[in-house]
């Protein structure tokens, strides 16, 4: 754990100089692969570690995105908005998870994935709190330079992704990580010998809202403007499967790195097959599942003879 907690602080150090390169490109380029990275961190809780294929990324996503942005429409401060906003997407979660996590394997998927329509309809109702289908503008401040703002939300997504890496970090070795692997390897039997499954399910869920939340309300803050179809897009809920399924489901670093891997791969699909990049994009997952459930550091590469 220790080795672990250092190689990650020499790494955040390592992505905290980005904004010394001072191109715009590439600071938009980190606070995007460091939001992908806490999206695909959350999910590795409930999807890696307990092995529950969730699709309600894009809905804590959303979820945060809105109750940040509304919260700061109402005069709270940036900050406490966003903490507010994680504390309501892991009580959101709790919740949620309390009625889901009863179910199991593809009927657990598809009542994931319901939650994000849910959630849109909802918003589009509501149309003087959240601004419905017209999407909601956020305060942009008058004392900061688009510069100075660029870096200020990166070092916030760099700070939540630490955050989420920490969490990770400790659940892995604690005994809610080993109660989540054992529901993984055999549900039926680690209930039987004890385990509160109900209890470890939904803590690791409440985990995977409560960061995807903060990361969507952060998002909202640096983009000032969101609507349903941005937040609650479904392809959140994916990109983040595919990220920890290329890094590795359950591994620490596996979710960051899968992460870095999936942007280079997204940029450059976008740049030269924009009106096919969905399409390459369930083929990775198609891929991925068949070829390399255990991500690509699970290759036995030439220089990896001998390591498990």
């Amino acid at each position: 754990m220790r080795k672990s907690a250092l190689l990650a602080a020499v790494l955040f150090l390592l992505v905290a100089l980005v904004p010394l390169a001072g191109d715009a490109y590439w600071l938009r380029l980190g606070t995007t692969m460091l939001m992908y990275g806490v999206i695909a961190m959350a999910w590795n809780f409930i999807g890696g570690l307990a092995g529950y294929p969730s699709f309600a990324s894009a809905a804590f996503f959303g979820l945060g995105a809105y109750a940040g942005a509304v919260a700061q429409k109402l005069g709270v401060p940036m900050g406490l908005a966003w903490t507010l906003a994680g504390a309501l997407s892991l009580a959101f979660a709790a919740l949620l998870g309390l009625a889901l996590l009863r179910l199991r394997g593809h009927y657990f998927a598809i009542a994931s994935l319901v939650v994000a329509e849910v959630l849109r309809e909802l918003v589009n109702s509501a149309t003087d709190l959240t601004g419905g289908g017209m999407g909601l503008n956020l305060p942009v401040p008058h004392d900061a330079t688009v510069a100075s703002q660029s870096e200020f939300f990166f070092y916030a997504m760099l700070a939540l992704a630490a955050i989420t890496f920490a969490a990770m970090l400790w659940a892995t070795h604690s005994k809610l990580g080993f109660g989540l692997r054992c529901i993984q390897q055999n549900e039926s039997a680690a209930d039987m010998l004890g385990v509160n499954t109900t209890l470890y399910k939904v803590a690791a869920f409440m985990l995977s809202g409560a960061f995807a939340g903060a990361a969507g309300a952060i998002y909202a803050s640096w983009v000032h403007y969101i609507e349903p179809p941005d937040v609650f897009d479904v392809l959140y809920s994916v990109k983040a499967i595919v990220m920890v399924l290329l890094g590795g489901a359950g591994s620490v670093f596996g979710p960051l790195f899968g992460a870095a891997i999936f942007l280079s791969l997204e940029e450059l699909v976008w740049r030269n097959y924009l009106q096919v990049h969905t399409g390459v994009l369930g083929l990775m997952i198609v891929l991925l599942v068949l070829f390399l459930p255990k991500g690509v550091f699970s290759l036995r590469l030439p220089w990896r003879k001998g390591k498990p």
